[in-house]
This record gives C-alpha cells, structure tokens and sequence, in this order.
C-alpha cells in the first residue's frame, strides 16, 4: 500500500469515528458528541481544561468545514479537506489544524502538571478512546522516541502525523 492510499484509508476511518450518528457525514454534532465523550471520560467535565478540549475539537471541525466549503461533510469532501488542509501541508499543516487539540488532551490527562505525558496518564486516554492498557503500553514505548520515559506535545503530534502518512501502525484514533 502506497504512503498516499495509506493516508487515504487512515482518514476514511477517522470519519468513520466521527460520524458518530452514523448518517455518512460529518457535522460539527459529530465532533461536539465525540469531544463530549472523551472530556466525560477522562472525567475532566466543567473544567477549564475540558473545555479547552471541546473549544479546540470544534476548532478543527470548523477549519475542515471551512476547506470543504460546508458544515455537513461527505467522506470525500472530508477525505480531501483533511488531505489539503493537513496532509498536504505536512509538519505545518499538522501544527496548525491538528496539535491544538492534541494540546488540549495533554493538557487534559497532564494530572502531574509537567506539560508532558507519562505511561499512567497515556493509559488514561488510550482507555478514553477504548484500548486497552497493554495496547497503551506498547504505543507508549513506540512513542517515546527520546527516551524519556515522557511523551511532548510534540512527540504526539509527530504519532499522529506518522499514523496518518502511514509511517507507524499506532492505533491513536480509538476504537
């Protein structure tokens, strides 16, 4: 599978997670329920960091919405947004449209407060998003590429653009 059918695929399941009333299109309802549902999870509910998390799930939504040119997006219109708002535009396009949210459950599951993500607390979110914690683990250790015992916002944003460019196998967008 080529890297670029590879990103294809990756985000075709990623609407496949969003289109959380199953309708075939993605409406900001979707990321709204789906923010909801990770904030109620993590137990973050009426907090400054939950709602920090919400503000940037919409965030993104609207920036995909305003590529595709409508607020009610097909799996093609999202597939091609997605890919020329963030694919196309790789580390930049990843910075801009994807790290505030990434930020955002950081800061969520950062219970510690040193802006970084241990194994406990990534155990937390791999739970949230429905897998397991010996799958947490595992990605955990694929993550941490620097060794520290650690993950960085940037760690985890550099994963999910290798997810997505289909240069690692890690399963960060849940179940």
């Amino acid at each position: 599978m080529t890297t670029a059918t590879k990103a294809s695929s990756r985000l075709e399941e990623r609407f496949r997670l969003w289109d959380a009333n199953g309708n075939g299109a993605i409406e900001r309802s979707d990321f709204e329920a789906e923010a909801n549902e990770i904030v109620s999870r993590l137990g973050a509910e009426g907090t400054a960091q939950g709602n920090e998390l919400k503000t940037a799930y919409l965030a993104m939504f609207d920036h995909l919405a305003s590529a595709a040119g409508t607020q009610r997006m097909s799996q093609e219109q999202f597939v091609q947004a997605a890919e020329q708002e963030i694919i196309s535009k790789g580390d930049a396009g990843f910075a801009s449209v994807v790290q505030p949210t990434i930020q955002a459950i950081v800061n969520v599951l950062d219970v510690d407060g040193d802006g970084e993500i241990s194994p406990t607390e990534m155990q937390k979110w791999f739970a949230a998003i429905g897998i397991d914690g010996a799958e947490a683990d595992r990605a955990f250790s694929e993550l941490d590429t620097d060794g520290s015992g650690k993950l960085s916002t940037t760690e985890l944003v550099d994963a999910v653009r290798d997810y997505h460019l289909g240069r690692n196998d890690i399963p960060l967008l849940g179940s």
